[in-house]
């Protein structure tokens, strides 16, 4: 897909913002219009992370998808704030202390272990019914070194940690990674809203 700009970035991240915001409050974002940029309107992998004083509070996404970028990241900001299987949902009070990340997938591509690159590819493995993704940023987070990386990433597949060496495939992706300036999210009104139904 052709790369993003300033403007598509900013673009996602207030469709992110506000699928997230109409989520905590019970409410189904708007469709989204076709968009008439090139980028925006690619059919690609995306995952929306977010994250609360530096810490997850939620992280979904699609590894391909068929529908527009824009589509697939109000969706994935919505999941993460409310089906994450790890978290209990974002409350709208919790808005302005929420960082909103977006990770724009390419296509996958098999690969060998040994051209693994951490800080580069993120991973998915998968053996039989078992899959299992980390994301580029993930492994440069931790520290991991490449054998780390794979061997948790099998982890999180539910599979041994050795089972990248036992004939599980292996495959690899790069991400486009931008999130909201640090420290000034754009919370709209549903932390008003919030605010004014508490007793």
């Amino acid at each position: 897909m052709p790369p993003l700009n300033d403007r598509d970035k900013a673009q996602l991240l207030r469709l992110a913002r506000h699928a997230v915001e109409q989520c905590t409050l019970g409410r189904r974002p708007p469709a989204v219009e076709e968009p008439g940029e090139e980028s925006l309107g690619a059919g690609c992998g995306a995952f929306v992370t977010l994250r609360k004083a530096g810490l997850l509070r939620g992280c979904i996404g699609h590894i391909e998808a068929s529908t527009s970028l824009c589509q697939t990241v109000r969706e994935c900001a919505a999941a993460a704030a409310s089906r994450d299987p790890r978290f209990e949902p974002v409350t709208p009070l919790e808005l302005a202390d929420l960082h909103i990340e977006i990770s724009v997938l390419s296509a996958l591509t098999d690969i060998r272990p040994e051209e693994v690159e951490v800080g580069r590819h993120g991973l998915l493995i998968s053996c039989d019914l078992h899959r299992g993704l980390l994301l580029p940023q993930v492994a440069t987070q931790w520290r991991w070194d490449r054998e780390q990386f794979l061997e948790q990433t099998c982890i999180k597949a539910g599979l041994p940690s050795d089972a990248w060496r036992q004939g599980a495939r292996i495959q690899a992706f790069t991400a486009e990674v931008f999130g909201e300036p640090r420290g000034c999210p754009e919370v709209n009104t549903a932390l008003g809203e919030a605010r004014a139904s508490r007793p």
